[in-house]
């Protein structure tokens, strides 16, 4: 399945490129951004792209070589965006675009969880070569405390039914342990009233939703990723951040806002830029995207 790249023109126009300058996609995804930028600006600039999944970059790169781009591909996170960038040499770059959301290969076909429509073991992390210590959303349902597993389905789901879904995830986890995707939506289906089967959107789309944000710490690595980029923005730089939800959407707005207070940084985007219908229409999982962009003064 070719993941379909999501903003792609809003963004990449938004950042307002130049030839020569160094522009770095702290989410290399299915590599659609830096394609775009190497159709318009061929090697004239230097691409640079960041991604946890070694499975992603191998995609990426068998897309982008026909264009023959000037690019280096780094297996990492955004979070630790000083640190990548030290390693090559680089103080300071011009351009920086995260895209928060998750790709249609990682859901798809990764085998790890993300899909409630396929019958997959629950691990739900970016990484593909997991360490022991390493959580898993397996681990969460099974291990976590009915408090805490609560918490996240509300904070990180925003799921109405979330002390629901939280008692028979730890009701269920007494008989028997909590292994699969398949598991965990027949907990959730069992846990929610039927008319929330029927809605626009699968009742288990939240719950799974929080369980990835935990497991990967996303939340903490967005706040990371992006007081990290910006300083390491060049004067006239620019920071864009596609995020897919309201917790996403805030922290990013707030830590604009904080630069633009500091005057160290002019927003661009004085409210977010949305999909098109026709966007939304092709591609319906943009539908909660949100991009803003931020330039260093």
């Amino acid at each position: 399945m070719i993941h379909k790249t999501v903003l792609l023109h809003e963004s990449i126009d938004g950042l307002d490129i130049k030839n020569g300058d160094i522009f770095v996609d702290g989410t290399l995804g299915g590599g659609g951004h830096c394609e775009e930028v190497a159709k318009r600006f061929g090697d004239s600039v230097v691409m640079i792209g960041i991604d946890l999944d070694p499975e992603a970059i191998e995609r990426a790169s068998a897309r982008l070589s026909p264009l023959e781009p000037n690019i280096r591909y780094t297996e990492g996170s955004f979070r630790n965006i000083d640190t990548i960038l030290d390693s090559m040499g680089l103080e300071k770059v011009d351009k920086i675009l995260l895209d928060i959301g998750l790709s249609s290969n990682q859901f798809e076909d990764s085998g790890r969880g993300f899909s409630f429509q396929k019958d997959e073991p629950l691990i739900m992390s970016f990484k593909k070569n997991l360490k022991p210590e390493d959580l898993t959303a397996k681990e969460i349902v099974n291990t976590w405390d009915l408090e805490n597993i609560g918490a996240i389905l509300k904070g990180y789901g925003e799921e109405q039914f979330a002390w629901k879904i939280a008692k028979a995830i730890v009701a269920r986890r007494e008989i028997k342990p909590i292994e699969t995707t398949t598991d965990l939506v027949e907990i959730i289906k069992i846990a929610t009233p039927k008319w929330y089967h029927h809605k626009k959107i699968h009742p288990a789309t939240k719950t799974f939703q929080a369980l990835r944000i935990t497991v990967n710490d996303e939340i903490e690595s967005l706040k990371e990723g992006i007081v990290k980029g910006f300083e390491r923005l060049n004067s006239k730089g620019r920071l864009a951040v596609i995020s897919f939800h309201s917790i996403e959407d805030r922290a990013v707005k707030n830590f604009y806002k904080s630069k633009s207070d500091e005057k160290v940084g002019k927003i661009i985007t004085k409210k977010p830029i949305i999909p098109t219908d026709i966007e939304i229409k092709e591609n319906p999982r943009s539908r909660s995207a949100k991009l803003r962009i931020i330039e260093k003064i």
